[in-house]
This record gives C-alpha cells, structure tokens and sequence, in this order.
C-alpha cells in the first residue's frame, strides 16, 4: 500500500519551502522505495525553487542522497531490499546511441519512477532531478539506486549523488587532469573543492583555487590546492599565468558557470589545454569570444554534466578511496540538520557560510 512521509516541497517560483505529507506509492516495475538516511542541500535544488531548471511545480526537492532499499518492484535483480545505496540522477538505459557506443556516461535516455509521489490532495510531485530525496522515503527507478559499501556514513555517502561527484568528474572524467598537472579551478563551494580534490587525487602537482572569498580559499587548501587566488583583489588570468610561467593552465574547471568566469576560464587555460564548465548557468546568460581566439588557442571547452560519471563504475571506487583514506568527503559536510532547517539552509549556501548542509533522517 502506498505511504504516507514527510518531504519537503516548493509550491512557487522564489517561495520559501514547505514540509509537507508525501505519498510515496508501492514500487511498480524496474522501481524502488528508498528509505532515505541524508540527503545534502544542493544549489540545484535552490534553482528548482527559483525555477531555473522548469516551471513543472510543486517540486518534491533533494536529490543528493543515501539511504536503504525498503522495497522493489517486479523485474529488479540488481538491488534489493536491505541494500545501502547512493541515488543518482544517471540510470542508464543502455539502448540509446551513446550507451551503443559505449558511452553510457552520456546517455540521452535515462531512466527515473514511471509512478508519481503526489500531495495528500492527489496533485503530483515533479521530483528534484527524478529523485525527490528530502522526504523520509522515496520512489525511484532501480537504476537510480547504486549499491556502496555500507561502512561510509550516509551523510558523506550521499554527496557523491550530485555536487561532489560533479566536481570530481570534471577534474578527472572530462577534464581528464593527469600527473603532473596543473589545473586551475574558478569557485570554490562544494563543486569546486570537490574538483580540487579529484586532482590531488589525480597527479595534479599545480592546483590553483580561484575565488572572492578568503574563507573558501582557505577550504581548498584543505583538499589540496597548491597556490590561491582571490580574484576580487587580483587577475586571475595573470595570476595563473604567473604561477604557470607565464603559459595557462592544462585544465580549467569553471565551478561558478557565469559569463565572465567562463571567459577567464577560457584564457587562463594553457594553448591546446582545456576548459571544463560545470557550474550551472541560468538560460538568459550568454558569452562573447573572438572566433579568432576559439581558433588559435587550439584546445577544448567541455560542459561537465555529472562530471561525465557512470554510477555503477564510479560511486563504490570513490566510497572506497574515502575508506582508505584517500578521499576526504567527509570535510565537505558543514553541518547536519532535519527536513525543517532545509529553507535556512538555502540562505545559508547563498551566503557561501557552508560547503554541504546535509538532511539525516
């Protein structure tokens, strides 16, 4: 029978959250109920309230998440109820043509809950990126559930679910930074520390972090920048110039997504190097570039999308890393908080006080 849970919804454009009572139905074919156990506050999430991504309100918000699969529906074999799992907003369908082409990482096809959560008044739900992950339990379609070692904590688990992957992603997957290195990274929240620590991870001997704020700069010294630049007081071209003698960056990874921090992006990068934007932009945005420097400077400019992952391959290696040691995400969590202090949690983030306020039920 269906259930009725607590989650947190946006009803209008710029409108404070509500917690409200969900009913989250049985799970039909291919789908799951996942008993959530944290969920991180995203900037996504921010953009559906605002509505930046659609206008398809009321939205059921989180999407960032971890927690245990209570039930399955007919047809699921590859997870099962009492697995520990990290949802994710990429389940592959395996039949598109860059699944056939063995690129599920860009599937144009994913799969997401055929059946809708809805208000107890009947209204459906739009889930925050198919997910819906602010609510004590959650309908997804299997393949948004990947199964990961239980000894990580579901708050640090979760994160790997959207912002923290995104920005490994584009340092490793898309920007493709190797040993030796040097990357510079424009922004520092959650997405871009996340990136700077992908690249310590990676080899990168330079990591330059780039941003206004000396607080988020001292934070990606925390996950391995090697040189910092505040670019309210100085260039941040020249000042990856400088510390590149005189020649860019390989990768740039622009994890603020705005026009002017995507044309810095594009000249500090190193010629033939590459520039990976993977902070989100807001469609009114538009950029301007002499089509002689798109041409002569050679190289590549990339969007990131979930940091080019691939769920089933990624999630458990990095779950892995963080165990032994290797990969800190636990130092991405600013704070824990209930299903009530989601909206406060917004404001919080806007004012760039927190990397990861994270929900745990």
């Amino acid at each position: 029978m269906a259930q009725q849970v607590r989650g947190v919804v946006a009803h209008k454009k710029g409108e404070p959250v509500t917690v409200e009572t969900i009913v989250v139905p049985d799970p039909g074919p291919g789908e799951a109920v996942v008993q959530v156990q944290a969920c991180g506050v995203c900037h996504t999430d921010l953009h559906y309230r605002e509505g930046g991504i659609t206008d398809a309100f009321p939205f059921l918000l989180g999407h960032e998440a971890a927690g245990v699969v209570e039930s399955v529906g007919e047809g699921v074999t590859d997870v099962a109820p009492g697995d520990y799992v990290v949802l994710n907003w990429r389940a592959v369908c395996g039949q598109c043509r860059a699944c056939r082409r063995g690129e599920p990482w860009y599937c144009f096809n994913t799969h997401n809950a055929a059946q809708k959560m809805t208000l107890e008044s009947g209204q459906e739900l739009s889930p925050a990126l198919g997910i819906g992950a602010f609510a004590e339990k959650t309908l997804v379609h299997a393949g948004q559930a990947t199964l990961v070692n239980p000894a990580a904590r579901p708050e640090v688990a979760g994160l790997l679910g959207c912002g923290v992957m995104a920005g490994l992603g584009a340092a490793i997957n898309t920007g493709k930074v190797g040993r030796g290195d040097s990357i510079a990274v424009i922004g520092c929240g959650g997405v871009g520390n996340a990136a700077i620590a992908g690249a310590r991870l990676a080899g990168a001997t330079t990591i330059i972090a780039i941003d206004v704020d000396n607080r988020k700069l001292e934070w990606a010294k925390e996950f391995g920048a090697t040189h910092t630049i505040n670019s309210r007081e100085n260039d941040p071209v020249e000042g990856v110039q400088a510390l590149t003698d005189g020649n860019g960056a390989n990768v740039v990874v622009d994890a603020v997504g705005r026009p002017e921090t995507f044309t810095q992006a594009f000249y500090a990068r190193d010629l033939a190097g590459t520039v990976v934007l993977v902070g989100v932009p807001t469609p009114e945005m538009r950029i301007e570039l002499p089509l002689l420097d798109v041409f002569g400077r050679g190289g590549a400019t990339k969007s990131s999308w979930y940091g080019d992952c691939l769920p089933s391959r990624d999630f458990p290696l990095l779950i892995d890393l963080f165990l032994q040691g290797r990969l800190p995400l636990d130092k991405f969590v600013s704070e824990t908080i209930g299903l009530d202090d989601v909206e406060e949690a917004f404001h919080r983030m806007e004012r760039g006080e927190v990397l990861r306020s994270v929900v745990v039920l």
